[in-house]
């Protein structure tokens, strides 16, 4: 990056590096974006809307991952950076709006800022860097954005969610597989591995920074729910399992390997895989909270009734999903998995069937206390012993 660095773009490397305030202040539009997810997953709680939801989930997430990249690659707080961050949040809030009516009457409006957000986020760079290989490097992500552009905006445009939810999941399939190879393109090549150097304190703080953010989802969710109600013995027995729901959630993901991020960034023999595979590991995680908070918004408003399958797919799922997430991002630091993670993903599909025959709020708190146990094990397990460091085999 030293051509960036020219021009006063690239990071100096010198220092720790911290996030902004600008960047905080992007990521509110994204718990808007998470939250609205959220409740429209609990009000399509179907095959087809679950569906819907992690196409939009997924779209959402990318944004925000390659911003969070761009501004760990070049300096935040540089004006041309800082323009691209607003430029982002502004298409962020546009996609947040169009989230409820997204796959009917403002799909052209989702798909268009999404595909805003991207291909100006890399015009903007190839105009603000200076140098063949600051330009290629920007070139790449504007070809392949503009090769996803074509089925967002025919997806946009086409009648019926069926159809449109095929070519959209086409294009994040474009999206992201590009980016894990690296961004092939005709007559530019890949991206060097030597290009993915990033400022460890500034990514890993990002990511957690995000994932408690996306924390706020479940706790905005839980209380609107319940605000919207009467206040019964039951919803608010309901809420208790909510917020326990979302302290578990919290203490399990910082559980060393959450504190650890950053060691394992600066440790890793290969930051360039390190860093493309992070976006995955973080997606399912985030979907786990996505999903809890869609069914405990459910729980909260009916907590007496008896679970549906689908709702017993979203209550129990929700926690299933962040632990193979946690499971994976574990490996990825330490190169083992805790046997706590597979036991409690093995109670989750156990209990399953029988969540059906029993209130949502009996579901809801199954999943909660298999997080406590895992809670539980995760403490006893580091009682008395050093903070683990990452595996040198990274």
């Amino acid at each position: 990056m030293t051509t960036d660095q020219a021009v006063g773009l690239g990071r100096d490397g010198g220092g720790p590096q911290r996030a902004t305030l600008l960047e905080l202040f992007l990521d509110l539009a994204f718990v808007a974006a998470l939250a609205l997810i959220s409740r429209t997953l609990a009000h399509d709680l179907s095959g087809g809307g679950i569906l819907q939801a992690v196409v939009l989930l997924m779209a959402v997430w990318w944004v925000w991952s390659v911003t969070a990249l761009a501004t760990d690659l070049y300096h935040p707080q540089r004006p041309p950076i800082v323009v691209m961050t607003l430029w982002a949040m502004l298409g962020t809030l546009l996609m947040a709006g169009s989230l409820p009516a997204a796959f009917s009457g403002h799909a052209l409006v989702f798909a268009g800022a999404y595909v805003a957000i991207h291909v100006g986020r890399g015009l903007f760079l190839a105009a603000a860097l200076h140098g063949r290989q600051a330009r290629v490097h920007a070139g790449r992500f504007v070809f392949w954005f503009l090769v996803s552009a074509v089925p967002w905006l025919t997806g946009g445009l086409v009648a019926g969610a069926t159809a449109r939810g095929l070519l959209w999941a086409a294009a994040l399939a474009i999206d992201y597989g590009s980016a894990w190879l690296r961004y092939p393109t005709p007559g530019l090549g890949r991206v060097p591995a030597s290009q993915y150097g990033v400022a460890a304190d500034h990514l890993a703080e990002r990511y957690q920074q995000f994932f408690t953010l996306t924390l706020g989802d479940l706790i905005l969710v839980t209380a609107l729910t319940y605000a919207g109600h009467d206040l019964t013995a039951d919803r608010t027995a309901a809420l208790l399992v909510a917020f326990a729901a979302t302290v578990l959630l919290w203490q399990i993901y910082v559980h060393r390997a959450g504190a650890l991020l950053k060691a394992a960034i600066q440790s890793s023999r290969d930051p360039g895989g390190f860093v493309r595979s992070a976006p995955y590991t973080h997606l399912l995680m985030v979907a786990g909270v996505v999903a809890a908070a869609a069914g405990f918004e459910i729980v909260i408003a009916h907590p007496a009734e008896h679970t549906t399958p689908w709702l017993t797919g979203v209550i129990l799922g929700g926690p299933a999903l962040f632990l193979a997430g946690r499971a994976r991002f574990e490996y990825e630091v330490f190169s083992r998995v805790s046997p706590s993670r597979l036991v409690g993903l093995l109670v989750l599909a156990v209990s399953a069937p029988a969540m059906v025959l029993v209130p949502s709020l009996v579901a809801a708190l199954t999943g909660t206390l298999v997080l406590a146990g895992i809670a539980i094990s995760d403490a006893v397990r580091a009682h008395g012993k050093p903070p683990e460091p990452p595996s040198p085999a990274m």
